[in-house]
């Protein structure tokens, strides 16, 4: 597939890296959580997939996004 030049670089920055593990984690504990039949850290989890969420915004309103002032693109 082609990469035009507007293509914002879907998810290619650290923000959305960031992001991505923070919600993947979030994820993975609120499964072996919800197997252990913890509730309180079930909640804990899903806190923590809402906190990735807003370090992905924060870091792209940062500068840390696609095509952000701080990240380094890289050729495809």
């Amino acid at each position: 597939m082609s990469n035009p030049i507007g293509d914002p670089g879907h998810g290619h920055s650290p923000a959305a890296w960031t992001a991505v593990i923070i919600m993947l984690v979030a994820i993975t504990l609120g499964t072996l959580f919800f197997w252990f039949d913890m509730p309180v850290l079930v909640w804990a989890s899903v806190g923590l997939l809402v906190v990735g969420a807003i370090v992905g915004w924060v870091m792209t309103k940062a500068g840390y996004g696609a095509n952000g002032a701080k990240s380094n693109p890289k050729a495809h």
